[in-house]
């Protein structure tokens, strides 16, 4: 398996990479970790024929703004998996890059790159979802900021114009009486998430006081069951609540099927892993 013919630039700005993918336009494509997009191009089942190098554009690094923690789009899932910052405020975040790949993949692929190519099955636009993130783009219109609830609209599809760029990603800290999982059911080769939820729930006491819950794997694109939240929020949860709301869990969704798992068994699944997500947060 070989890629078809193609150049290659090292872009040493953002400003530079916003420049050169408008002078080569459609047949242009931004390299950060290349999991995604080297695959792909050995099949040619994508032929860029100019790579944009962007991994030393100043896009890497944690920072805590007080408030929030800002992460660069470069940021490796190795570094999210063993950094500080992250350990400490954001510890859902830290478990979930574990759970990537093998050492390999979280060592070259960064978040960013997975965000923008939004694999149905990827981990990150679930977690994004749950924990209420925003990404911060740059394009040939200058920057802008997208909800993370705004950026996923359907398979390898998002919010990014032509041109843009995601630089970084804010993530709020977590309130003081809430907490966050992550659970997948993974397909054993890839370690891509046959279903994965994410869970961000405030309590008080026994009482949900407010809850986010996002599933990736399951439909064409991450997004959030509000409706399964609507059903939990002001509950009190046990194993009982929990149990019978999660039936309904990804209700009204198109569901995925494929050689992996069915529909139906994805629907099932659905239930099951928000479940082990919730009684992981109480």
């Amino acid at each position: 398996m070989f890629p078809s013919t193609f150049d290659y630039k090292r872009a040493e700005t953002v400003s530079e990479a916003i420049r050169l993918l408008n002078e080569h336009g459609e047949d242009a494509k931004l390299l950060a970790g290349g999991h995604s997009l080297l695959p792909a191009m050995k099949l040619r089942m994508n032929r860029p024929t100019m790579l944009i190098d962007i991994s030393k554009a100043g896009l890497t690094g944690i920072s805590d703004l007080g408030d929030k923690i800002q992460i660069g789009a470069c940021t490796t899932h190795a570094e999210l998996e063993t950094d500080k910052i992250i350990q400490h405020n954001l510890p859902m975040m830290a478990k979930a890059a574990s759970k990537i790949g093998d050492p390999q993949v979280r060592n070259r692929g960064t978040i960013g790159g997975s965000l923008a190519h939004a694999d149905p099955a990827a981990d990150w636009p679930g977690v994004v979802l749950a924990l209420g993130a925003t990404i911060h783009v740059a394009g040939p219109d200058g920057e802008r900021a997208i909800a993370a609830d705004d950026f996923f609209i359907s398979i390898f599809t998002t919010a990014l114009k032509e041109g843009e760029i995601i630089t970084a990603i804010d993530i709020p800290k977590m309130k003081q009486k809430a907490s966050a999982a992550y659970v997948k059911f993974e397909q054993p080769a890839s370690r891509y998430a046959i279903v994965g939820c994410a869970v961000n729930a405030e309590m008080n006491g026994p009482m949900c006081a407010d809850i986010r819950i996002a599933f990736n794997g399951v439909s064409g694109a991450a997004f959030r069951d509000t409706a399964l939240e609507e059903k939990l929020k002001g509950q009190k949860l046990d194993e009982e609540s929990v149990n019978a709301a999660c039936k309904e869990a990804a209700e009204g969704r198109h569901i995925m099927s494929d050689h992996f798992a069915s529909d139906t068994y994805r629907k099932h699944l659905a239930g099951v892993i928000a479940e082990r997500a919730i009684h992981e947060v109480l």
